[in-house]
């Protein structure tokens, strides 16, 4: 009962006024220390756990990967991204909204921020879609999905995060999220195409590009395929642990941008290191608040009550499945999506164990179904990004156009249930 009141009470009343999720963790983590065990042992326990994360080495992986998606932002990678996938696809009906969804998955595969993605590409590609006089909604729709897939592509925030608090191999949830990401892609662009052939009017084709243009332009994505072969092959081969990786990635990202692009000015750089710090002190301080929260609920035992009770129920494991997914994909709608993931993983991550799931397929389904609460109403912070630096489209409107794209997240997460391989292929692969 302490446990149910501390999440359903307590710490809901703290984030409806609007506290920072991290700082709700921790407090309401140590108070209910402080009932269960005391004031002095929970000051101890909090003391230790502090400690024990802040001076975790595994913990450096996150700044580094932060770091490495700054540079290439501030480099102009993603305008040359999104450049190639426009010439090579603007000029098929929708081909402008296919194009950004592309270029959405490229620079994701070297960034990892939803926001970051959704920021450049409604600067980049929301003119040039306005000029040839694409619908409004799907404009902003297949901007705003097209960002969430910085989660699932690694090098993913989230999977560093739910690999280092179930202590899963980091490396093997970026091999097991890669796939999926590629499938979403994929879906994403059949939507935009199944739109544009009921709405041929939504999306007109851009101006005829010649071959020797196409080819010209295709240059303008090799650092991204150089920079994530060098990072994801490093993993691979074992040449390098993932923390290793992100370190190699920040600084070929550095060496690329600075040396041969020489687009990275003194003022981008700062700018890099000042936007990755903002970052990942966000990110460090939700996890510290997280794992007190995580201790409290072990403590409380609820996670295993919970994990007795469901052993109880006479379903098949996937229906349980489905139910804790749509549980997140709920929550997702009212908070912060790496918070309530954070706050869930100590309840159903044994939950999934018990019920014979691969934690690797667990870590990477709950990334899919956590970009979903980055356009979905009201806390869909990917939505609000293009609505904000768009005044001329009401948040209604972004809304409006990411509801087409909801089918491709449920047909992603239904073929992972179905098809468990397409997540764990190729970690199988690796060493």
């Amino acid at each position: 009962m302490i446990g149910l009141t501390g999440i359903f009470i307590l710490l809901a009343v703290m984030i409806l006024l609007q506290m920072p999720v991290g700082f709700s963790m921790a407090l309401v983590g140590f108070l209910g220390l402080w009932y269960v065990t005391g004031i002095h042992s929970a000051l101890s326990m909090i003391g230790t756990e502090t400690w024990s994360i802040f001076s975790s080495y595994g913990l450096t992986v996150i700044p580094l990967f932060i770091l490495m998606g700054t540079i290439c932002f501030h480099s102009g990678v993603n305008k040359s991204l999104y450049e190639t996938a426009y010439k090579w696809f603007g000029r098929t009906r929708g081909g402008i909204a296919m194009a950004t969804v592309m270029a959405c998955a490229g620079f994701a595969a070297i960034c990892g921020s939803n926001n970051a993605t959704a920021a450049t590409m409604t600067t980049v590609a929301l003119p040039e879609m306005k000029k040839y006089n694409y619908d409004k909604a799907l404009s902003a729709g297949s901007i705003a999905c097209g960002s969430t897939l910085g989660v699932v592509i690694p090098p993913s925030v989230v999977l560093i995060v739910y690999g280092i608090q179930t202590g899963q191999s980091i490396g093997k949830l970026f091999w097991g999220s890669t796939l999926p990401g590629i499938l979403m892609a994929v879906l994403f662009v059949l939507t935009i195409y199944l739109v544009c052939v009921k709405h041929p009017e939504w999306g007109p084709g851009g101006p005829k590009v010649s071959l020797i243009d196409k080819i010209k332009a295709t240059p303008g994505m090799a650092e991204m395929v150089i920079l994530f072969g060098l990072v994801m092959g490093g993993l691979y081969t074992g040449a390098y642990t993932p923390t290793e990786a992100g370190a190699a990635g920040a600084f070929f990202a550095l060496l690329i941008a600075g040396t041969i692009r020489r687009k990275l000015t003194w003022k981008g750089l700062v700018s890099s290191i000042t936007d990755a710090l903002k970052v990942t002190c966000m990110v460090i301080v939700i996890i510290w608040g997280a794992v007190i929260f995580g201790r409290f609920l072990t403590i409380s035992r609820l996670p295993f009550l919970a994990v007795d009770f469901v052993s109880t129920l006479h379903v098949p494991p996937y229906m349980i499945m489905v139910c804790i997914l749509l549980i997140y994909a709920i929550a997702g709608m009212v908070m912060d999506a790496l918070g309530f993931l954070l706050i869930s993983i100590p309840i159903f991550y044994p939950m999934a164990i018990n019920l014979g799931y691969d934690p690797v397929w667990f870590g990477c389904i709950l990334t899919v179904v956590t970009t979903l609460g980055a356009v979905t109403p009201p806390v869909g912070i990917c939505a609000y990004v293009v609505s904000g630096m768009a005044p001329d489209i009401p948040l209604s409107t972004v809304f409006k156009g990411v509801s087409w794209f909801i089918p491709a997240y449920a047909i992603t997460m239904g073929l992972m249930i179905l098809f468990p391989q397409i997540v764990l292929f190729l970690p199988s692969l690796v060493r």
